[in-house]
């Protein structure tokens, strides 16, 4: 039993059995469902004829009532309307009296007296009751079409014609019907099975291959992408499942590179500091060369703080735990605080800062806290890497619909082969000036306020604009 209960549990198996199963409800349906109603419309049609049948030959029955006949030409008359009719036709006489509010019937003649069948007097009662030379009466009983129609005299219901039709053509045609959808369905559940068996072993094949590809990635052994042989869903699946693979791949080549990144950012200043620590326990080091080391350790110490700061920022936002906030900020009010925030480092740069704002509010939807973190930023790294002296221009507007702050100076401009990495994390042109960060954690909050950095640059003029969605109503200016 247990060897058995895996095979069960397969999809390939599943599959087939499950094709098999419908198919044998479908001709269970046809078999027990539609085949009674079936029988049930056939026997309702023939009745509907020999309706028909008794309206057309009961005139020459009724044309013979009060003439002079004989009984066995009446009987001979009435084997002749019966082989016309192609139905036992049974005349029923009426007596009818005032002490009984009930007709009584007898039978005057019958186109096969041999065989005797209980009289229906109900159906009788019922044709009698029309009191109508157009109506008759019809039921259907013990697998046989019944119709009485009365034949009047003078006005009068004399007789009542009995037409009785048997609905064996009926079964006949049903039970034939039956063998035939019996037969088709053992054939067509052969051919389920089989197909089905198949059918499932392609698509199994398929799932298994997924499942493979899945196991290996899991495992971290290298994976090749699998091949897209069809556009159904299993098809989509694995299309879905290279895209994975791929992104995942990228996921874990980012995930080294940041580690050997980071590593080297974080070592680099601490062994400096190591080593600037074993100079100046040199007692002999003069005044001027011991404030030396000392100005250059604080250098590293706060290179080494900004990266403290800058990998938690990353990873905050990598985590999804940094939150952002949406309210209405000005942007010209944010850019003057960010600018006298670096004024001492503009002295010391010998920069020029040029500040341009409109006479009205430049309004945006955004975090006011994150604004000014991607403003010193943009700020910090014009001054980082340009020349000192180089002009700096400070400017907000709304331009298309949305609001902007830039940051441009006047350096001699990216190199057109970094511009497309200059937001990549740890890139940078110069190791010794920064660790390449901060452009890559300005975009992200950027975007995480539906908003964008985008660069353009030129000898003699880099512009960085960050974009924020604008209030509601805030309108559109050149």
């Amino acid at each position: 039993m247990r060897t058995r209960l895996p095979r069960l549990r397969s999809l390939q198996n599943r599959l087939a059995l499950l094709f098999v199963a419908i198919t044998a409800l479908a001709f269970a349906v046809v078999i027990f469902f539609f085949l009674p109603q079936l029988k049930s419309r056939l026997e309702q049609q023939r009745l509907h004829d020999l309706v028909r049948t008794t309206a057309t030959s009961a005139p020459r029955l009724e044309a013979v009532i009060g003439r002079d006949i004989t009984g066995p030409q009446l009987d001979e008359l009435v084997r002749a309307v019966a082989d016309a009719a192609n139905s036992r036709v049974t005349l029923l006489g009426v007596q009818e009296s005032s002490a009984s509010p009930h007709a009584q019937f007898y039978v005057i003649s019958d186109s096969n007296a041999e065989r005797s069948v209980p009289l229906d007097t109900a159906l009788a009662a019922r044709a009698l009751a029309l009191r109508s030379s157009s109506g008759s009466a019809a039921t259907r009983r013990h697998e046989t079409g019944e119709v009485a129609k009365p034949l009047f005299y003078r006005g009068r219901p004399a007789w009542i014609a009995i037409y009785t039709r048997p609905f064996t053509d009926a079964d006949e045609v049903v039970s034939l019907v039956r063998n035939r959808l019996l037969e088709a369905s053992g054939a067509a559940l052969l051919v389920a099975l089989v197909s089905g068996f198949f059918v499932a072993r392609a698509l199994t094949r398929r799932v298994k291959r997924l499942e493979a590809a899945a196991r290996d990635l899991a495992a971290g052994r290298p994976a090749t992408p699998l091949p897209v042989d069809s556009a159904d869903e299993l098809g989509r699946l694995t299309e879905a499942f290279n895209e994975m693979q791929v992104q995942l791949a990228r996921v874990d080549r980012a995930r080294k590179e940041f580690i050997a990144n980071a590593s080297h950012e974080l070592r680099t200043p601490i062994f400096s500091l190591a080593g600037f620590v074993e100079l100046l326990q040199n007692e002999r080091l003069e005044a001027a060369t011991r404030e030396e080391f000392l100005d250059t350790m604080r250098e590293q110490v706060e290179r080494l703080q900004k990266l403290s700061v800058d990998l938690l920022d990353l990873s905050r936002l990598d985590a999804g735990s940094l939150e952002v906030e949406s309210e209405e900020v000005d942007l010209g009010e944010l850019a003057v605080g960010v600018t006298n925030e670096f004024r001492p480092a503009l002295v010391q740069h010998q920069t020029h800062l040029d500040l341009r704002l409109p006479d009205e509010q430049v309004e945006a939807i955004c975090d006011r806290e994150r604004v000014v973190q991607i403003m010193r930023i943009l700020l910090d790294n014009a001054l980082r890497h340009t020349p000192e002296g180089t002009d700096v221009t400070v400017s907000a507007n709304r331009n298309n619909g949305a609001a902007e702050f830039a940051v441009a100076d006047a350096g001699p401009g990216v190199d057109p082969a970094a511009r497309s990495q200059v937001f990549e994390r740890f890139y940078t042109a110069d190791a010794a000036r920064g660790s390449g960060l901060g452009l890559a954690i300005a975009r992200e909050l950027a975007e995480r306020m539906n908003g964008t950095i985008e660069l353009s640059s030129r000898p003699g003029q880099t512009v960085f604009t960050l974009a924020l969605p604008i209030p509601d109503g805030g309108g559109q200016a050149a």
